[in-house]
């Protein structure tokens, strides 16, 4: 019987062959032999005691810290948001005052290390020792301290992210809220922003998690922090490597909750951004 007219032949059909690829994996194999040889070595050390990784893996101080390492990330990055969002848009402002004063902050702020921010922020007594009619220290408490030092190196930060969202939006769209008799900061509000939100996203959720394990450099000033917990209790018992075990497991924990809650968060933004551009 003969074929269909148009149909291919037997000899005409093209058979893909995928290409050997043996470095691929060779190279795989010895990731996968190194991380095992790495997790052997590590639970079979003499050096590390995991029974007391078992003991303070849950212990009241360490969860004491974890639970002041959550605030101060929350506190810092709800302060460095607001003076963000203040920042970046003083920055795109007519004005040259402003605009001078928030790249001038930006470059102070994100030029010089956070360690010595927290230091500077730490020791504000010996600068001033009276703030007002308060005593410094006990106004600015290491609690205080970070959570100012941390949310004002944030804002430099998010200024930046805010500024780049604000300036992925078409300028037209400025141009026509102020046309429909807006004001400049209205539209910003309602029109620029809410549409800057899915540029925003996905470095703040970036830069959040690096302020999650730049909280343990407040430990510098006894923040009361997670890794301040670690450090006292290993201080004690000398049990310095499972200690910093327990802060890293901990760390773990809060990144990966965090980068799970920033994945779901994008997903939601591409979705809604498909539905307007479909509609």
């Amino acid at each position: 019987m003969a074929a269909p007219a148009g149909a291919p032949r037997a000899a005409d059909t093209l058979r893909v062959v995928a290409l050997p690829r043996p470095w691929l994996w060779l190279g795989s194999a010895v990731v996968v032999v190194l991380l095992a040889a790495l997790a052997v070595s590590l639970w079979r050390n003499p050096h590390i005691d995991r029974a007391a990784i078992a003991q303070f893996q849950f212990a009241p101080a360490i969860l004491r810290g974890l639970r002041t390492t959550v605030v101060l990330a929350v506190l810092a990055a709800i302060i460095g948001l607001v003076l963000g969002v203040l920042l970046a848009v003083m920055r795109l402002s007519p004005s040259p005052v402003l605009r001078l004063f928030s790249g001038g902050y930006t470059w102070l702020l994100r030029g010089t290390p956070l360690l010595v921010q927290i230091l500077l922020w730490g020791n504000l007594a010996l600068l001033f020792e009276h703030i007002g009619p308060f005593d410094t220290n006990a106004l600015v408490t290491p609690f205080v301290a970070s959570v100012i030092a941390l949310g004002l190196n944030e804002a430099a930060y998010m200024a930046e992210i805010v500024r780049a969202g604000i300036l992925a939006v078409d300028h037209g769209q400025i141009d026509a809220s102020l046309a429909l008799g807006m004001s400049r900061a209205l539209a910003m509000r309602r029109i620029i922003l809410p549409q800057a939100l899915r540029v925003i996203i996905p470095p703040a959720g970036n830069q959040f998690i690096s302020l999650l394990k730049a909280t343990s450099l407040v430990s510098v000033i006894a923040g009361g922090d997670l890794l301040t917990a670690a450090e006292n209790i290993s201080s004690a018992n000398l049990k310095t490597i499972e200690l910093m075990l327990v802060a890293t497991f901990w760390y773990l924990v809060l990144t990966t909750i965090t980068s799970v809650g920033q994945y779901i968060v994008e997903r939601r933004l591409a979705r809604a951004g498909t539905g307007l551009r479909a509609a």
